[in-house]
């Protein structure tokens, strides 16, 4: 039997080899407790066998098995029987764009292609790039070039430390650097730049599956398909779907597949203003869409000139930020992925019948003037065009290398090719398909692992799927989305927090409260830094608010929270790659960071934070609290992210895949006296409750009026439910609600979180008295 998908509770599942386990027999024990709570569906990480103590499961080893250290396929089976016993079902995370090669030899295609190279069975299997070095895979595994010299033969296979690669039969003797150079790949340092297959972004241990070959599709999702086969699994969730040669083309075939009732959306990543292609298969995206809406409400417009101000006084043009992200992504192109970029040209040129030496940089040009992850779309037809006339009248002298990208998009030149490996290369849309597949990884190492570790406005705004420039999001935009959403995408996941979110909701709500105190910020922020200076101002002004975003407001500074915050503040300046970087690592500044942070821990500053803590929580609180009600109230599918039904404090991965206190959760279920969790029982209960309302109702916007009327974001959803949140109370506060009102249908209504009884118009006073959100429902049938 198919349960309805109303709201998902995503888990992350690992086994105990990664450090720590939670299990399908794990997830078996809180059935129980999602199920009271409301939740519909389980939402599970993927469950395929992954590379032995793997932490987060997205490097699948084998792709036609269930993790044994997970429970196996009689644990999905138990975990699933169980859910349904309880009318719950289950959702399930693939990864289709690719596998785990970290540990070769657990990876039972990509051993048998290192062994036996292009006459592999499973060679067709891995978008290999055979031409780069006479017929062999260039694997980028060695600290350097030199360490081919320190190979060892250990019967039929090559080993160095804890890697080790097969022997081709027949070419095993003689030293390890002479064995080497007669296999079918090549080992290199990882320095050089050079990959000789496609990967997940710039991840060397993650090889890119063909899967636009049917043959590849099939060996890959038969473990998929049983479990649809077999009543377990009731929808997926497609990582990454942007990274494969036909997204869409992957998604119709996904659908004959699995059927026509299963639920499927995907990690599709809409700029601000892409549309999701209506075509597509789906019920629609994973949900960075609504989060950027509904985080963005409660920012306070009035915060971004003072804050504007406060960047730009660390010597920061505000101005430029568009020019530093064009300039980021043709890093992107030209460095990080220069061996994607250099088959690209190939590619091109080999198409075009020509090839010219600024073909790099008119590449790398034009995918910085492309604001999407890709635009092969049908409703993008018009945005590769545009970039093309851009990227021509910004610089005129890549108009010839230009002409040749456009002619190898369109089908290729009129040269005579005559050579066979050269025809070998050409697939029809070979030119294309690798530009767009480079457009998103370039897009990611950009904009998500890179600016917004850089842009230190308000680092609320920096979130996957988020646009910075754009502070926040007014009332008619929210409104005129959702109701959009409902028309066109009602089954669409909507989150606040995911295993890559760059902070947890809570923490992106207190962060947000800063929008309404600038100048107070500004002070602290200036006090601190004459106290404490951080090595650099922008660095420092990008941490302070993640710091000031996870301070508790005890005051306590535990090692678990030093720990968390220096693992943290050194992936920051990493990613952001002003003074040091992941591939040239500066030990000078990461060790003045790491002092500067122990002194703001340990010195006077402390204090100051938790006093500022404590001054703001209410307010950061009322903020979570109201996004939390919109999330699991507007158009679509709400996914609760594990352990965020009370209030969370994670920041990056893997800070918020922490072990999850569920007994802490069972008791504050039982009392009802958090209000979090009150929020989201009354939300999900009411949602089981009335399906119709949440998965066909429409969406219909309640304007408050009155002098505060802008502190209210309400809306109807049906004819039966209304929804009303307060947001920037840090001037509500101060002024009251004085006149304003929240109109109220005819008829009976009542509070599914107080209880009270409300007709008429209702004082926005009343309404907010106990909590500053309201959930009516109609109470006279």
């Amino acid at each position: 039997m198919v349960f309805p998908v109303l709201s998902t509770y995503r888990l992350q599942l690992r086994g105990a080899s990664s450090g720590f386990g939670f299990t399908f027999a794990d997830a078996e024990n809180l059935l129980d407790y999602l199920a009271e709570l409301g939740v519909s569906h389980l939402y599970l990480s993927p469950i395929l066998t992954p590379v032995a103590g793997s932490a987060h499961g997205y490097d699948v080893a084998d792709p036609t098995t269930v993790s044994a250290e997970l429970g196996g396929p009689q644990g999905l089976a138990r975990l699933s029987a169980a859910a349904r016993a309880r009318g719950m079902g289950l959702v399930v995370d693939i990864v289709p764009n690719h596998v785990g090669v970290d540990k070769p030899e657990q990876n039972q295609w990509w051993w048998d292609v290192l062994r036996h190279g292009p006459s592999s069975t499973y060679a067709a299997h891995f978008d290999i790039d055979w031409d780069l070095a006479d017929g062999r895979i260039v694997l980028p595994v060695l600290g350097s070039d030199d360490d081919v010299a320190d190979l060892t033969v250990d019967g039929d296979l090559l080993r160095l430390g804890d890697l080790a690669f097969p022997i081709a039969a027949g070419t095993g003797d003689g030293t390890g650097t002479e064995v080497h150079d007669r296999q079918h790949y090549q080992l290199v340092g990882w320095k050089r730049g050079v990959c000789g297959y496609r990967r997940f972004f710039s991840i060397t241990s993650l090889a890119g599956l063909r899967q636009e070959d049917r043959a590849v599709f099939e060996a890959s999702h038969t473990e998929v398909a049983r479990w649809f086969i077999e009543g377990l699994v009731d929808g997926v969730r497609i990582d990454h779907p942007d990274g494969l040669s036909d997204p869409a083309g992957y998604l119709t075939w996904l659908r004959e597949l699995l059927g026509p009732d299963a639920y499927i959306v995907t990690e599709k990543i809409l700029a601000v203003d892409e549309a999701l292609e209506p075509t597509l298969p789906i019920a629609g995206t994973t949900g960075y869409d609504a989060l950027r809406e509904i985080g963005g409400i409660f920012i306070d417009p009035n915060g971004a000139p003072a804050l504007t101000a406060l960047l730009e006084s660390t010597g920061i043009d505000y101005q430029q930020m568009p020019a530093m992200l064009a300039g980021l992504k043709t890093t992107a192109a030209t460095q990080t992925l220069a061996s994607e970029l250099a088959r690209l040209r190939r590619c091109i040129a080999a198409a075009a019948g020509a090839d010219h030496p600024q073909l790099p940089a008119a590449v790398a040009a034009l995918l910085a003037h492309i604001d999407v992850y890709r635009c092969d779309y049908r409703c993008l037809a018009a945005i590769l065009p545009a970039a093309l006339a851009e990227t021509q009248s910004a610089a005129p002298e890549l108009d010839v290398a230009l002409q040749l990208i456009a002619a190898a998009l369109a089908g290729g030149g009129d040269a005579e090719r005559s050579d066979e490996q050269e025809r070998r290369d050409i697939r029809a849309g070979e030119p294309a398909t690798r530009l767009q597949q480079l457009c998103g990884a370039v897009t990611a190492k950009a904009v998500e692992d890179c600016l917004f570790y850089r842009d230190a406005r308000l680092v609320s705004l920096n979130e996957v799927g988020g646009q910075p420039r754009r502070f926040g999001v007014g009332a008619a935009e929210f409104h005129h989305r959702a109701a959009a959403r409902a028309r066109l995408w009602p089954q669409a996941m909507t989150t606040l927090s995911t295993h890559d979110t760059k902070r947890g909701e809570d923490v992106r709500a207190r962060i947000g409260v800063l929008s309404q105190v600038p100048s107070l910020w500004a002070e602290f922020v200036a006090r601190w830094e004459s106290a404490t200076p951080a090595p650099d101002p922008v660095t420092g002004l990008f941490l302070w608010q993640n710091i000031f975003g996870v301070w508790p407001a005890s005051g306590e500074v535990t090692g678990e929270l030093r720990d968390r915050l220096h693992t943290y503040g050194e992936k920051a300046i990493r990613e952001a790659a002003w003074q040091t970087s992941w591939q040239n690592p500066d030990a000078k500044f990461e060790s003045a960071v790491h002092g500067w942070l122990d002194a703001v821990l340990d010195g006077p500053v402390a204090r100051e934070l938790t006093n500022l803590v404590i001054r703001l929580q209410a307010h950061a609180e009322n903020d979570a609290l109201g996004q939390k009600l919109l999330a699991l109230t507007v158009p679509g599918i709400p996914d609760i992210y594990q352990g965020t039904e009370l209030w969370d404090d994670s920041l990056v991965d893997p800070d918020n895949r922490r072990p999850v206190d569920y007994e802490a959760r069972c008791q504050a279920l039982k009392s009802l006296q958090h209000r979090k969790i009150r929020v989201v029982k009354a939300a999900l209960q009411l949602r089981r409750g009335r399906p119709g309302t949440f998965l066909r109702g429409g969406y219909h916007p309640v304007l408050a009026a009155g002098t505060a009327a802008d502190h209210v974001v309400a809306f109807m959803r049906g004819d039966d439910v209304l929804v009303a949140a307060t947001r920037w109370t840090v001037r509500l506060e101060q002024s009251g609600w004085g006149d304003t009102a929240v109109p109220i249908p005819a008829g009976g209504w009542s509070d599914t979180l107080t209880g009270a009884t409300i007709a008429g118009a209702a004082p926005a006073a009343e309404l907010f008295a106990e909590l500053p959100v309201a959930l009516l429902e109609r109470s006279d049938g």
